[in-house]
């Protein structure tokens, strides 16, 4: 006869591993290898659990279980800016990965505050993730190293250095660079302005590989950086700096940086392409969206975050030499540039 678990006032109180095991007329120990998907449970012992279990509403206790397996199939991906589509589209690729695994991913944002970062890293490791993916580099040193010391830790994006114990999945950011200002050359533009909007080791890499080209190109007297403080105020006056200089075309560091100068040059009655030619970086969804569709930089996110979730799962298999993989970036053009004028 079915039982129902006691109430205590007016609520019902969760239903345990012995209710399951009584409504199903079995053991406990049975019902936890049942629950496991333990081979040794018959076919229909198994499916008469799980039925019980359904009956009642029972839910497992993932943290519990990890406890006493060692493993809680959990993991955490921490990141910098939830507001960037370049981290939520890497964030995807974990998330497919992970869930083809059986793995459940649990998600901190560090809001661009270091601090923070390091609060949310250690609050994922107090709930026993089997592996931490930190798409960021701002987190520092010291604390990725003890994360690594604890559970396997993979990093996407370019890091100042290299951490002992701590893998990393990165593109090649001095040639994506070069090609957006090759492009951007091969179209006659010599005024080609660099939007910039951090000294993060990613940003260095695309100034550094902008001013490089430039200088290979014989445009290096042309050169002109624009910086800004990384918020989005910072990013509307370097964009309205860029449209009132003399530049014909402009390089920006990410998406958002270049739709801020479409949307400076929209505002200052600057046409664009025709008026002032825009080339992006990441090729996130924002790009097929804006109007002229945004010519763009393309770091494979999905591609990155899969391969993230790939040397997690080597490290828990028992990998322990490092590995630091970089991608090749590829230019995406669509509608924003237009030969010079």
């Amino acid at each position: 006869m079915a039982t129902e678990p006691t109430r205590t006032g007016s609520r019902r109180r969760r239903p345990t591993i012995v209710d399951v095991a009584a409504e199903a007329g079995v053991s406990k120990s049975l019902v936890s290898l049942a629950l496991r998907g333990d081979r040794g449970v018959s076919e229909a012992t198994g499916a008469r659990i799980l039925a019980a279990a359904q009956r009642l509403g029972y839910r497992s206790n993932a943290l519990a279980r990890g406890l006493v397996q060692g493993r809680t199939a959990m993991l955490g991906v921490l990141l910098t800016d939830l507001a960037n589509p370049y981290h939520t589209e890497v964030v995807t690729g974990i998330e497919e990965s992970a869930d083809a695994e059986g793995f459940t991913v649990l998600l901190a944002h560090g809001r661009r505050d270091r601090a923070r970062l390091t609060r949310q890293l250690e609050s994922l490791l107090q709930l026993n993730v089997d592996g931490v993916v930190a798409v960021s580099s701002w987190l520092e040193p010291g604390a990725l190293a003890d994360a690594a010391r604890r559970v396997p830790v993979v990093m996407v994006g370019r890091p100042e250095g290299f951490t002992p114990g701590v893998d990393t999945v990165a593109n090649d950011d001095r040639a994506g660079a070069a090609e957006a200002v090759r492009y951007l050359a091969s179209l006659g533009h010599t005024r080609i302005a660099h939007l910039s909007g951090s000294r993060r080791p990613a940003a260095r890499a695309r100034r550094e590989g902008y001013q490089e080209t430039m200088g290979d190109l014989g445009l290096g007297a042309l050169t002109g950086v624009f910086e800004f403080d990384g918020g989005p105020a910072g990013r509307e006056r370097a964009a309205a700096s860029v449209v009132a200089s003399d530049a014909t075309a402009v390089f920006a560091v990410n998406d958002l940086a270049a739709l801020a100068a479409l949307d400076g040059a929209h505002a200052a009655g600057t046409p664009a392409p025709e008026g002032l030619s825009v080339v992006g970086y990441d090729n996130t969804s924002l790009a097929e969206t804006v109007r002229p569709r945004l010519t763009s930089v393309d770091q494979p996110r999905l591609v990155m975050g899969s391969l993230a979730m790939g040397l997690l799962l080597e490290r828990l298999s028992g990998r322990t030499e490092d590995r630091h993989e970089v991608l090749a970036p590829s230019l995406v053009v669509r509608d924003s540039a237009a030969p010079a004028p």
